[in-house]
């Protein structure tokens, strides 16, 4: 054992010194200071940003944060007021004033129709008398709604070329479809009548006579005030009155 430790030591010994170790540098270029074995490093320091150096003090409180924007309340955001806002049957389209006033001029042959009104593009009133007539033929034992909706269509785009070719101004294919529409409620009175009796008689042929000459001049009197087209009644009176003959074919046979 005695060999042992005298290799050990002879193993350890060495002329190394910690104190022959160069200064070490931080990046500041000052050497680090030594104290009790250990390192103390030196109070100079590179750049430090000003940010740092100067701290401004928390001012706000716990649990409520600074609001940094300005809430937008929903009033200033749709409008001035909710008040001010249309109802949603308008800006669907849908007037009950407009579509009974409409009804009136067309049930009274004679009254003088109101252009502003009339040219407006509304077809919830001639969806309902559609399917009105419709129904009233199913009662009377003719399944016909096709017939209804696909001569309608034709219809309807034959006067809108019509109309744009006799007009000035000319005419939408909307405003064509709500006047024909609208114009479309004595025949529904006339298939009413076919539920009731036969219209193959005479007096199913005056009756059938006079409501066509009902439709065609109710609608040709709401174009003429629509379109401006003074003196052209007759002119337009006569497609219409074509356009609604053939409904009568259906409500008849």
């Amino acid at each position: 054992m005695s060999g042992f430790d005298s290799f050990s030591t002879d193993f350890f010994q060495t002329s190394y010194s910690i104190d022959d170790q160069p200064p070490a540098y931080d990046y500041s270029g000052s050497a680090y200071s030594k104290q009790y074995g250990g390192y103390e490093y030196s109070q100079q320091s590179g750049f430090v940003p000003p940010d740092m150096m100067q701290q401004q003090p928390y001012t706000g409180q716990i649990y409520q944060p600074t609001q940094t924007y300005t809430p937008t309340s929903a009033q200033s955001f749709y409008g001035s007021s909710f008040e001010d806002e249309p109802p949603l049957l308008e800006e669907l389209g849908i007037n009950f004033d407009h579509i009974w006033q409409k009804t009136l001029t067309v049930l009274h042959p004679l009254k003088v129709a109101d252009g502003s009104i009339m040219n407006e593009t509304d077809l919830a009133g001639p969806m309902v008398f559609c399917l009105a007539f419709g129904a009233t033929l199913l009662l009377a034992g003719k399944m016909q709604f096709g017939y209804v909706y696909g001569i309608s269509a034709i219809g309807c785009l034959g006067m809108f070329c019509l109309l744009n070719l006799m007009s000035m101004t000319g005419v939408s294919f909307g405003c064509v479809a709500s006047v024909l529409g609208y114009c479309l409620l004595p025949m529904i009175l006339l298939s009413t009548s076919a539920i009731v009796f036969s219209l193959q008689g005479m007096i199913g042929i005056l009756l059938t006579a006079g409501i066509i000459g009902w439709c065609s001049f109710s609608a040709s009197k709401i174009f003429i005030s629509a379109l401006a087209m003074e003196g052209q009644q007759l002119l337009v009176a006569y497609p219409c009155a074509l356009l609604y003959g053939v409904f009568a074919l259906i409500s008849v046979f």
